[in-house]
């Protein structure tokens, strides 16, 4: 397990992470990425924030920093079979504090790997929030879901170029002092980058041209730090993932730049396994790094037993219902549930309390996580 020291000054590490493209890596070859894949276990995970963050700035800036409630949800998830999380970052924490970032990473890795977790770390989100601000984060909208979600970069560094160098040297430098670290499964370069931004926000104008301008570059910048972990970004709308003249510029760049290839789906079991099986006809391993929403028809019970067969890595969104209130659905951006609790929740497993929402969701867990490789038991559907 690798570990480091962090006494370079923001600036100098950016100088660093500068200098790093001498030892890039080209994208992994397919059968550099199915052999790489052959040794992993069975990855199923959730994405993480813990119970006590709103957001991302609020999980790792030092103020709200809170190990010991990151310690106890990671042994709730793996005593349910869990072993990968993913985790968002967001560049401000680093231009704030990049050798506190890192510090608290690593912390966080200490951690998960102490309950035999692996994390898979983003770099960019286009989702909620299009204008970031560091420091203290704004309480929890009442009834309303992921009310604290902010972008990365947000809506004014997308369209600044004189900052594009920032962000790329803020990439390299976050890989390269991890890339040798096994505690790391993966990067996920940018989360849903041609995303609107959802809930009642603003939309950002040209978006995803600016996006298709600086995704390669991000990937770049990351296979500078010749990284010995895969690199990503999932695809999560459309209907046609195997056919790269119906998709769009930013998803060309994504299916065309992964190592390990992802996708995003809420939806039906049948819409999953078409969706799974469009991206698996790359040749290439596949991870579904979003997935359950259960008033959508995603549920653990339908979408599990289909991803497992297939070998394909299965991270739900949401885990302990806490500041985030993914429990309410999307629209509780028009109609917030003030008054009354969902009928069912839309995300997340656990209560505050680490009680199971569905004790019957993190039996099929246990079970299919216990298993071999590939294979369902018969209890698991």
């Amino acid at each position: 397990m690798i570990r480091r020291t962090f006494l370079l000054s923001a600036t100098a590490l950016a100088l660093v992470a500068s200098a790093a493209p001498a030892n890039a890596r080209d994208q992994w070859t397919k059968a550099q990425a199915n052999s790489w894949h052959a040794n992993q276990p069975w990855q199923v995970g959730a994405n993480y924030t813990p119970a006590t963050a709103i957001n991302q700035l609020e999980m790792f800036q030092a103020e709200t920093w809170d190990p010991k409630r990151i310690d106890l949800e990671l042994g709730w998830a793996s005593a349910m079979g869990m072993n990968v999380m993913r985790v968002n970052l967001h560049h401000l924490l680093w231009e704030t504090d990049a050798p506190g970032l890192k510090r608290r990473m690593d912390e966080f890795m200490t951690i998960a790997a102490k309950h035999n977790i692996k994390t898979l770390w983003i770099f960019f989100d286009s989702c909620w929030d299009p204008n970031p601000v560091a420091g203290p984060q704004h309480p929890p909208i009442p009834g309303v879901h992921n009310s604290g979600s902010v972008q990365s970069p947000g809506a004014d560094r997308l369209k600044d170029a004189s900052q594009y160098g920032k962000l790329e040297a803020y990439v390299k430098d976050v890989v390269a002092t991890f890339a040798k670290d096994d505690r790391i499964v993966g990067w996920d370069i940018w989360n849903e980058p041609n995303n609107g931004g959802g809930g009642n926000y603003k939309p950002t104008p040209d978006k995803n041209k600016y996006v298709a301008l600086l995704l390669p570059r991000f990937f770049d910048a990351a296979r500078a730090a010749n990284p010995v972990q895969p690199l990503t970004s999932g695809v999560w709308i459309g209907d046609h993932w195997d056919d790269l003249n119906r998709v769009d510029a930013v998803e060309k760049i994504q299916i065309r730049e992964s190592d390990i290839l992802s996708f995003h789906d809420y939806s039906w079991a049948e819409t999953f396994e078409k969706r799974a099986k469009q991206m698996l006809s790359y040749g290439r391993p596949v991870w579904c790094t979003e997935y359950m929403a259960r008033g959508n028809g995603s549920t653990f019970d339908n979408t599990l037993p289909i991803a497992k067969k297939l070998n394909i890595a299965m991270y739900n969104w949401g885990f302990v219902d806490g500041k985030m209130q993914t429990r309410f659905p999307w629209d509780s951006w028009k109609k917030p549930y003030t008054f009354e609790e969902p009928t069912i929740w839309f995300h997340d497993i656990l209560y505050f309390d680490g009680k199971p929402y569905r004790q019957a969701e993190v039996d099929l867990i246990k079970r299919l996580a216990a298993a071999p490789k590939g294979v369902v038991p018969a209890s698991g559907k």
